[in-house]
């Protein structure tokens, strides 16, 4: 199938990728939202779809994965963010220590580290990142579970060797 097929396809289960995102969130903005991170990964991911096997069920799982990610997401961050109408002295001077150019500088680094890893490496490594457990990973690339979990060990071993400095740093500040 190429690529136009694929899109007119997937453009087609667009409708009731709406209903199911609704049945999620409840709300018709943030369905809407679901959808379209759903749509693009799907655009993203679309060599990894296999000609012949359910695109709907394919659709639907990357749909769930994308809302389970996000609300897990959602619910550590609400338990990390403190919520107080007071700021002290402390907590400024806290946040002015770390500004966006540093996190731009350690975005770049980490975005260099994985354009480095082998695309065996770099597809099992992202798509378990972005929530996808190890079982759909398998049945993506049709390879055994324990494959998929050595593949995210040695991306994670890869990564950590790239990063180091980055790991030094944080010993130095604690």
């Amino acid at each position: 199938m190429n690529k136009i097929e694929f899109s007119n396809k997937v453009v087609q289960e667009t409708g009731a990728l709406t209903s199911y995102a609704r049945y999620f969130t409840h709300d018709s903005e943030n369905a809407s939202d679901l959808v379209q991170d759903t749509l693009l990964k799907a655009f993203s991911y679309y060599t990894k779809f296999r000609e012949g096997t359910n695109l709907q069920a394919w659709l639907y799982t990357i749909l769930k994965n994308t809302f389970i990610n996000y609300y897990r997401r959602k619910v550590k961050t609400n338990s990390l963010i403190v919520k107080s109408d007071t700021l002290s002295s402390s907590d400024l001077y806290m946040s002015s220590l770390h500004n966006q150019a540093e996190g731009r500088f350690v975005m770049k680094d980490i975005e260099y580290a994985l354009s480095k890893l082998s695309e065996e490496y770099y597809y099992p490594f992202t798509m378990y990142y972005e929530g996808y457990k190890y079982h759909e990973i398998a049945e993506q690339f049709q390879i055994p579970i324990g494959t998929v979990k050595t593949r995210i060990h040695m991306a994670r071993q890869q990564l950590k060797k790239r990063l180091k400095p980055y790991a030094k740093a944080a010993d130095r500040k604690v």
